[in-house]
């Protein structure tokens, strides 16, 4: 029976990730180590025999800051189209899918208003001086940015797409007659997709415990090939480190 997974990946790693500033609207480059460590990646668990299979893969949705994109080449799926901000393909790399990418403001990072290029120890100090209690993004969201409320809107519009164009379509029919390229592939930054991952199985974002390091990966999918049983998949599971 075929079940239909959804990939989430972390851009690599920033000057900004490093020392733990918060980076939402913020363009800044992956570092040469977080682009040697997405190659890694790439090479890893990208391929016929892999975690990520070029050929199984429906769409692909990345988001808009220049360190998602170019963690999406680095990954070398394939595509047999130049990405949106390219005016040719790279050539030297062999095509293996026919996914199309989609840049879209619903997976950008979290909007972090005045909170935007400081660190968690900052803001807590910040908070004190002001007479606020501890803060909790999951909980407060950000002065002069989002708010939980506004992040889940459009996080829930974008899991609505992925379901109902790529996995119901396929999910729970026997493989031979399943459509074969069912998975999504989802590349964008920290809180936003551990953000993404508690709103796949219909949870508040307060009750988002783990940790998604810069290049890496997590797999969702579903219990019992059922599209109303969403789940985090351990066995490709997330690759834990910080958090920022």
């Amino acid at each position: 029976m075929a079940t239909p997974r959804c990939f989430i990946v972390r851009h690599g790693e920033t000057e900004w990730s490093l020392s733990g500033k918060h980076t939402g609207s913020t363009d800044i480059p992956l570092t040469s180590n977080g682009e040697k460590r997405v190659r890694a990646t790439g090479r890893a668990l990208v391929g016929d025999d892999r975690l990520i299979v070029p050929k199984q893969l429906a769409h692909v949705y990345v988001s808009p800051r220049s360190r998602a994109k170019r963690t999406l080449e680095l990954l070398g799926l394939g595509c047999r189209d130049p990405y949106p901000w390219q005016k040719s393909r790279n050539e030297s790399e062999p095509e293996r899918t026919d996914a199309k990418v989609t840049v879209t403001e619903d997976i950008r990072e979290w909007d972090y208003g005045e909170y935007e290029g400081i660190t968690t120890k900052e803001i807590q100090e910040r908070r004190k001086v002001e007479g606020l209690g501890p803060w909790d993004i999951w909980r407060d969201g950000c002065p002069g940015g989002e708010s939980p409320e506004q992040i889940v809107e459009r996080l829930d519009r974008l899991i609505s797409e992925i379901k109902t164009l790529y996995h119901a379509p396929a999910i729970g029919k026997p493989k031979s007659e399943a459509t074969s390229n069912c998975d999504v592939l989802v590349v964008a930054h920290g809180h936003i997709l551990r953000a993404f991952a508690m709103r796949w199985i219909d949870k508040p974002l307060t009750h988002t415990t783990f940790l998604l390091e810069a290049g890496g990966v997590g797999t969702l999918s579903y219990e019992h090939h059922n599209l109303d049983e969403p789940a985090i998949l351990l066995g490709g599971g997330f690759v834990v480190g910080e958090s920022k």
